[in-house]
């Protein structure tokens, strides 16, 4: 019955009976994601046109930090990457590595949702 009450705290987040509090971020933390963020914002930019818009948010909650970065193609569905960075983490950075696999893995899923969305019902205008 712990669950349902509004005291019964998200399992090995907070301690049973006790309310969840937000995680709070040093200065540097929340620098150091929002640079992080920023980065995968505008690489994946530099992969699409302009027709795509690329955005981004961030949230800070009880579970730590949360980014979210979306990209609404011209045509077919919005496609976005979330993730939750640990805590320990930030002050370091997400490394390249990470940035530059997250921008162009949503960069290639906005592509297909116009590709989808569009069919192959094109007249290609040169071979």
């Amino acid at each position: 019955m712990n669950g349902n009450t509004p005291y019964g705290g998200a399992p090995g987040v907070v301690d049973a009976g006790k309310p969840s509090t937000d995680v709070e971020l040093t200065q540097n933390q929340r620098q150091s994601l929002q640079r992080a963020v920023a980065g995968i914002v505008s690489q994946t930019r530099s992969y699409l046109p302009d027709s795509y818009t690329v955005g981004s948010e961030l949230a800070y909650g009880s579970n730590g930090p949360t980014a979210t970065v979306a990209v609404r193609p011209p045509a077919g569905h919005p496609v976005s990457a979330g993730f939750t960075p640990d805590i320990d983490d930030l002050e370091a950075g997400i490394g390249d590595d990470e940035r530059d696999e997250v921008a162009r893995g949503l960069a290639a899923s906005a592509a297909l949702q116009v590709m989808d969305a569009v069919g192959d019902g094109i007249t290609p205008t040169a071979r």
